[in-house]
């Protein structure tokens, strides 16, 4: 097959693109239409750049004559849009016996990096067992609602713990930058609409899916990997790890798991462990700090929600094409780099844009706020919000015991720290400082400190809403943010809002609404693993995405699943066989 990018075609022919895209490939290879045999879209975005917003495609094209495409291929060699259809199959590396009955190995936590991590290591036959200390989809969306509606908040099942992970209370945006040469990532979309996504997502250029699309989706792939062998165990915690201490390297032999429904402690022996914990298992990283895995504090960012009038968004990005219902509500994606005052040096960006959304609490700690954003498949609601964040690294993060016994109840060796040195867990502890104060700044019961961006930008009070209707629940508390994050951050914050109006025309708006804190952008560490996927210091432990350092959303998360499913299967496999 053949893959052609770049083809353009008015908005008004994107409707019905099928005949024009093939009038189009035809007259871009020069050969009759009639000696395409099949067509399929690729890729479908818009460039808006000019004032006719033209629909952009990437195509595959079947010839006819398929002994023919050689030699086409070979005429437009110096032509980077016309390229042969790489082959994005996903292949298993190796397969279990049809009756295997060995070693099973344990995924914790069942967020899309587990979920794909346990859902190979069924195709390939493994039969792994999963763990997830929070609750199956549909009751974790109940206690969710428990704290959006009634102030209640579950610690062990919300918005960052339970079947789905965080990515379920999200935008389920579907798209990523990381490099992906094996095309791991049409895998992961491949399998979520075999599990009842739309299909479109597969040719979109930012596809979506929307919480409630993706709960089923998620139950469905549950459903595949019990039929598999594999075993999905909720509502249990990792609480230790069991290790063998061996030369050259600890390696793991089991794990103690807490069952939360009952409280008993069970010993699950265990040689190969997926670590899919999600950016905000703060006991398992203090727990595997405690143990010498070896990890690092890394780079994260910090900042607010940011709400708009969806219109706005929309009439700044598709002009006086807004409200086409082929374009739908607009997205955006903004930086600015501060060059003045306090925030001078520093980068600030939109995070996880959720059009047609709502900002949702996202905390899983009693006594602190955090905030998300969060778009239905429809993308049909009012506002339009989007993280405004700042980026920090472990050099902002504290650094004293006193701050580590408050926010952490230990002093986790601080004291012994070589000078200059950032211990691992101390971007948790900047975290939970931010999310405390934004609690007691929101007035407690879990309301968010707010303000009106013309007030942000005078460093004055808000004292309610304009035009602009706050969406997050449980309410808000109107304040000013500046006593809720770090002086640089709300410095650089400033400096950005007007740069960014003038690349979206009403971004600046002073009714638009900031709401704190976004702090659980990523993981603030990296547990280090080796070119093998494993822990550089305990065999058998296998650090995986987001929570690990290794994803950055839910596409993302997805790959590394796969990738370290993979290296299991191959140790698992391998040791069988030696």
């Amino acid at each position: 097959m053949i893959r052609l990018s770049e083809l353009r075609l008015p908005l008004a022919q994107a409707e019905a693109p099928e005949s024009a895209l093939s009038a189009a490939a035809a007259a871009k290879l020069s050969i009759p239409e009639s000696d395409i045999a099949t067509l399929t879209v690729f890729k479908r975005s818009f460039d808006a750049r000019k004032a006719e917003l033209l629909a952009v495609y990437i195509v595959d094209i079947e010839l006819a004559d398929p002994a023919s495409e050689a030699a086409l291929l070979a005429r437009f060699d110096k032509d980077p849009h016309v390229q042969p259809t790489p082959d994005m199959a996903w292949r298993p590396p190796v397969t279990a016996p049809a009756d295997w009955n060995g070693e099973r190995p344990v995924v914790v936590g069942f967020g899309p990096c587990g979920i794909f991590a346990a859902l190979v290591l069924a195709q390939i036959g493994l039969k792994p067992i999963v763990l997830e200390r929070g609750k199956p989809v549909r009751e974790r969306t109940q206690d969710t609602w428990g704290l959006w509606r009634k102030r209640a908040l579950n610690p062990e099942s919300n918005v960052q713990f339970g079947e789905g992970g965080a990515g379920l209370f999200s935008d389920g945006k579907l798209y990523s930058q990381v490099r992906d040469p094996r095309h791991l990532g049409r895998k992961v979309m491949q399998e979520f609409v075999d599990a009842g996504a739309p299909e479109e997502i597969l040719y979109v250029a930012h596809p979506h899916v929307g919480t409630f699309k993706l709960v089923k989706v998620v139950e469905n792939l549950r459903e595949q990997i019990v039929a598999l062998g594999g075993e999905i165990r909720f509502q249990r915690r990792v609480v230790d790890v069991l290790l063998d201490q061996e030369l050259p390297a600890p390696a793991i032999r089991a794990l103690a798991v807490e069952n939360l429904e009952t409280g008993d402690v069970e010993e699950l022996p265990a040689r190969h462990v997926v670590l899919a914990l999600g950016h905000s298992a703060r006991d398992s990283f203090s727990m595997l700090y405690r143990h010498g895995v070896d990890m690092v504090a890394k780079p994260f960012s910090i900042g607010v929600r940011i709400e708009h009038p969806q219109g706005v968004i929309d009439r700044a990005r598709w002009g006086q094409h807004a409200g086409h219902p082929l374009l739908g509500a607009a997205d955006y994606k903004l930086v600015h780099h501060a060059q003045h005052g306090e925030g001078a040096g520093r980068t600030v960006y939109s995070f996880c844009m959720c059009p047609g959304g709502t900002v949702v609490a996202a905390a899983s700690e009693p006594g602190g706020v955090v905030t998300n954003g969060m778009s239905q498949y429809s993308r049909n609601e009012r506002n339009a919000n989007a993280g405004m964040v700042v980026g920090i690294d472990p050099a902002d993060y504290p650094r004293d015991a006193a701050a580590f016994v408050e926010a952490l109840g230990d002093s986790f060796g601080v004291e012994a720290l070589p000078e200059g040195q950032v211990h691992p867990l101390a971007g948790i502890v900047l975290q939970r400082q931010l999310e405390v104060g934004a609690y007691q700044l929101g007035g407690g019961r879990y309301a968010a400190p707010a303000q009106r961006v013309g007030d942000f930008l005078a460093q004055r009070p808000s004292s309610g809403p304009g035009e602009v209707l706050p969406s997050y629940k449980p309410g808000v508390h109107w304040t000013d943010l500046h006593a809720a994050l770090p002086p640089f951050v709300t410095a650089a914050m400033r400096e950005a809002l007007p740069a960014f109006g003038r690349k979206i025309r009403g971004y600046d708006m002073p009714d638009a609404v900031l709401t704190g804190v976004e702090t659980r952008t990523s993981s603030p560490l990296n547990i280090r693993r080796g070119d093998d996927l494993q822990s550089l210091n305990v065999r058998g432990l296998y650090p995986a995405g987001e929570g690990a350092g290794y994803a950055g959303g839910i596409l993302s998360a997805g790959i590394d699943g796969i990738r370290v499913g993979e290296a299991v299967a191959l140790a698992v496999l391998g040791a069988a066989q030696g």
